[in-house]
């Protein structure tokens, strides 16, 4: 693909408008030139790299290919087609298309994977918990849920497996995702055949709480203090004192408005996903590949990339931060400070699974919500 070609879209001069672009490739900007240097394109022609004295020629048509191959990964992952469908766009065979995406996914999770999949850090919780506070659940931190894909090409001794009835074989997603779809946490490749309690039960979700290397968290509800963060779920979720459900069937207007508003910040993770399949086609449809490896690389990724385009429009948001421009004159009721390590990993899941803690925090944040938004009219 000529660079200087104009419906080349990395061009000087390209046709493509920064919204076309944007669309086309589920993306918000043009790729840096810095990214040649930190992630080495596949090659089948040159596998020991370029010589230390590089022909102009020879080293334009090196980017070029890399351009070629980098925009082969990218569209198959934004509209999930096929390796063959892009021979004419870009001018690769379908093996090398295909070998493309598999690279491209590798350097992405090898290069990114510890700054846009990390744990949420001191300042992160700050911000969670502010805006917890904000929508009437103070110590919230996000949501949690799990997502299906589907498994087209299973190995047959696997199908049993991987598939609930006679349903087909699909690989489960677990992830907790906050306000601005950020997704902070992610477990994926159990089989289809585990419901949200078996995945609980593998997943690493609290892990960094029971070995004492999470920060503290401390905030008050209802005058009473509490000292582990908690995520929105729905039903099936157990009741620990780190899982906040909805009232099924709510008999009083504390519980019905408790009930409402649970369930409209729930959905932080169900649009979370949705946004997901729908930048990245690829994790919609179904998954074609044979290997699982492959096949959790692809979905990294996407989060990756996902989180990527969040960060990048978190500043173009309508919904400012009002601290950012005044002085708040209610002082916040939570703090974030270096975990003590106090007590043993025993003493910590304990905690974690505390029972009478998590009836006396949703006893609490009923009565909050109830003293936050009781009194609107449409609430009455």
């Amino acid at each position: 693909m000529d660079s200087r070609n104009p419906l080349n879209p990395y061009s000087e001069s390209p046709s493509y408008s920064y919204l076309l672009h944007s669309q086309n490739f589920q993306y918000g900007s043009y790729p840096s030139t810095q990214y040649p240097s930190e992630i080495p394109p596949y090659s089948s022609q040159q596998p020991d790299g370029p010589p230390e004295r590089e022909d102009p020629a020879v080293a334009s048509k090196e980017r070029r290919q890399w351009i070629q191959k980098c925009t082969a990964a990218i569209r198959q992952l934004a509209y999930g087609g096929a390796a063959d469908s892009l021979d004419e766009y870009v001018r690769l065979a379908e093996t090398t298309a295909r070998k493309c995406l598999h690279n491209f996914t590798a350097g992405i999770i090898s290069l990114f994977g510890d700054e846009y999949l990390r744990r949420p850090t001191h300042e992160d919780l700050q911000r969670l918990l502010y805006i917890g506070e904000q929508r009437g659940f103070p110590g919230m931190v996000g949501s949690i849920d799990c997502m299906h894909w589907e498994w087209k090409n299973c190995p047959t001794a696997w199908k049993g497996m991987y598939s609930r009835g006679t349903e087909k074989p699909t690989i489960v997603l677990e992830a907790v995702a906050s306000s601005d779809l950020w997704i902070c946490h992610t477990f994926f490749g159990a089989p289809g055949t585990m419901n949200d309690l078996n995945i609980l039960d593998r997943s690493l979700v609290f892990d960094d709480i029971i070995n004492g290397i999470a920060p503290q968290v401390n905030f008050y509800v209802n005058g009473n203090p509490y000292h582990l963060a908690y995520y929105l779920t729905d039903g099936i979720y157990p009741k620990w004192a780190t899982f906040i459900q909805s009232i099924r069937l709510p008999q009083s207007e504390k519980h019905s408005l408790f009930a409402k508003t649970q369930g409209a910040v729930r959905k932080d993770v169900e649009r979370a996903f949705g946004v997901l399949q729908a930048r990245f086609v690829v994790v919609k449809n179904l998954s074609k590949l044979w290997d699982k490896e492959k096949i959790a690389n692809i979905m990294k990724a996407c989060i990756i990339l996902h989180n990527m385009i969040v960060e990048d429009e978190r500043s173009t948001f309508t919904q400012y931060n009002e601290r950012e421009f005044q002085e708040s004159e209610e002082e916040d009721t939570f703090t974030v400070t270096p975990n003590s390590n106090l007590g043993t990993a025993m003493d910590r899941r304990s905690s974690v699974r505390n029972r009478q803690a998590h009836e006396q925090l949703k006893f609490d944040l009923i009565e909050k919500i109830w003293a936050k938004f009781g009194h609107f009219p449409n609430n009455q």
